[in-house]
C-alpha cells in the first residue's frame, strides 16, 4: 500500500479518504515563506474532493491547467460546488497554534469584510476558531483537518503526538466559505503550489 501514497516534501498523503463519501486527492502543495533567500516550508497540504466535482465544472472543459490556475471564477465554482471536501494540513516546521489561528483569522476576516459580510455572528464564530488553535502546539507531523460534509458547516480536527484528537465545529456558513477560500481561493489562496496542482488535476479530469 505504501507505494500508493502521494509524497509532498517528506509527507505522505493517501490517494483517497472517506468523509461520508470517497474523496480523491486532487491537489497537493506546501505553504512556505522566503527569509533571506532561504525557503522555509511550514505545512504540506492535501485537498480531497468528491470525484464528481467535475460535473459542476463542465463550463471549463477543454481549458488548460494554466488557464484554470489563472481563473478565479473557476475556483469560486470549486468552492460553491455542493460536494464534500476535506483539506489535510501536515506540519513541516513547528509553530504555535496561536500563530496559525491568527493567519487563518485575518484571512477570513479580510475576505468577509471585503464583501460586507463580517457581522457579529461571523466575528464570534471566527473567535472560536482562533480560541481552538490558541493553546495548541504544532509539532512536526501534527495534522490539522478541515472537513466540509456540507457547504454550511466545517469540522476542524487537530491531532498531535501524545494527545487525544481535538475537534471544533464551525456552523457559520460565511466563515465556512472563507475557510474554503483560504485554501481554494485561486490567486488569493494561501498556497500557490496547491492551486497549481488542483488546476493540473482538474484540467486532466475535465479533458477525459
Amino acid at each position: 500500500m505504501a507505494s500508493e501514497m502521494v509524497m509532498v516534501d517528506d509527507v505522505a498523503f493517501a490517494p483517497e479518504l472517506t468523509l461520508t463519501k470517497p474523496l480523491a486527492l486532487l491537489g497537493t502543495g506546501i505553504t512556505d515563506i522566503e527569509i533571506h533567500f532561504l525557503q522555509i516550508k511550514y505545512n504540506a497540504i492535501g485537498i480531497y474532493l468528491e470525484k464528481d466535482i467535475i460535473t459542476h465544472l463542465s463550463s471549463w472543459k477543454g481549458k488548460s491547467a494554466t488557464e484554470l490556475a489563472d481563473d478565479d471564477t473557476f475556483f469560486e465554482a470549486l468552492v460553491s460546488a455542493p460536494v464534500e471536501k476535506l483539506f489535510r494540513v501536515v506540519v513541516i516546521k513547528e509553530i504555535k497554534g496561536s500563530q496559525y489561528g491568527v493567519q487563518l483569522e485575518s484571512s477570513v476576516r479580510d475576505r468577509l469584510a471585503a464583501i460586507d459580510k463580517y457581522e457579529e455572528e461571523e466575528e464570534e464564530a471566527l473567535e472560536k476558531v482562533t480560541d481552538f488553535f490558541q493553546n495548541k502546539y504544532f509539532k512536526k507531523d501534527s495534522v490539522i483537518t478541515f472537513s466540509f460534509a456540507t457547504s454550511s458547516k466545517a469540522e476542524i480536527s487537530f491531532v498531535t503526538e501524545g494527545k487525544p484528537e481535538a475537534k471544533h465545529t464551525v456552523e457559520n456558513a460565511n466563515v465556512v466559505e472563507m475557510i474554503q477560500k483560504w485554501f481554494l481561493g485561486g490567486s488569493r489562496a494561501v498556497s500557490p503550489t496547491t492551486v497549481k496542482s488542483l488546476a493540473e488535476k482538474l484540467a486532466a479530469l475535465l479533458a477525459q
